[in-house]
């Protein structure tokens, strides 16, 4: 506790943490993070601490948060199996970190250099392309003090755009075999590609969209659907991670 990490200020709970500790509240960012430990948890028998903090307090602006994530944004995981305790921001970053240093064997990853190159392609494309556009719909429909029809309108069909990116992957549109997953060989398999994305896409009702702007994505939605489906996924999403 001598390093930098760490303060006065910092929760006990957080300084005093052994092995993986998660630092999250249930947004659609924090899911990620939250499926993957808990996919890690049924395939390994992984264990973490977590901490929740409401981000509508501005609690990640606080200078013991800055400490571990300059950015100020959750989720954030620290690994005490480390010396000094290492701490990953970014939620693409920490699913990488979990999948390099916890799925010893590419369960959720891939092994062929090809194949591991369109699993980050897909995660950098929800990554960069996808939840920035669908983040700022949520705000300007439902978040901003005054309603400004423009942004409304641009974010709205910048998302709707970017579904259609999925749907054209997961249709085969142009390679004639539709897919299951955004990644692989064949029909995919189900990685941390479609883990870094499904968060947020599940929730395009509440981000305004209506099942009719929907209709043009039914793989997308059968996508959405397929991955609703898993117990880690539920776990993820569920009742463990709601603040009390």
């Amino acid at each position: 506790m001598s390093h930098s990490l760490y303060d006065d200020t910092t929760p006990e709970e957080v300084k005093n943490a052994k092995g993986l500790h998660l630092i999250t509240m249930s947004t659609p960012n924090g899911q990620k993070v939250q499926i993957m430990l808990e996919e890690l948890k049924d395939l390994y028998g992984i264990s973490w601490t977590k901490s929740f903090i409401n981000i509508m307090t501005n609690e990640q602006k606080k200078d013991w948060f800055l400490r571990l994530d300059p950015n100020g944004r959750i989720p954030i995981i620290i690994d005490n199996t480390q010396s000094p305790p290492f701490p990953v921001m970014e939620t693409s970053a920490e699913l990488l970190y979990l999948l390099k240093f916890a799925d010893k064997n590419d369960v959720l990853g891939f092994t062929d250099e090809l194949e591991r190159s369109e699993a980050l392609q897909w995660l950098f494309f929800w990554h960069g392309s996808g939840a920035p556009y669908q983040g700022q719909t949520n705000h300007f429909n439902k978040f901003a003090k005054e309603k400004i029809p423009y942004a409304i309108e641009r974010f709205k069909n910048e998302t709707l755009r970017v579904y259609g990116v999925l749907e054209i992957r997961l249709s085969g549109k142009y390679t004639g075999e539709p897919r299951e997953y955004l990644a692989g060989k064949g029909k995919g398999k189900y990685s941390v590609a479609d883990i870094g994305t499904w968060p947020w896409v599940k929730g395009w009702s509440f981000s305004g969209f209506t099942e009719e702007e929907m209709k043009p994505f039914p793989h997308l939605l059968k996508w959405i659907d397929r991955i609703a489906e898993r117990p880690a996924v539920q776990r993820g999403v569920g009742e463990e991670y709601t603040m009390k």
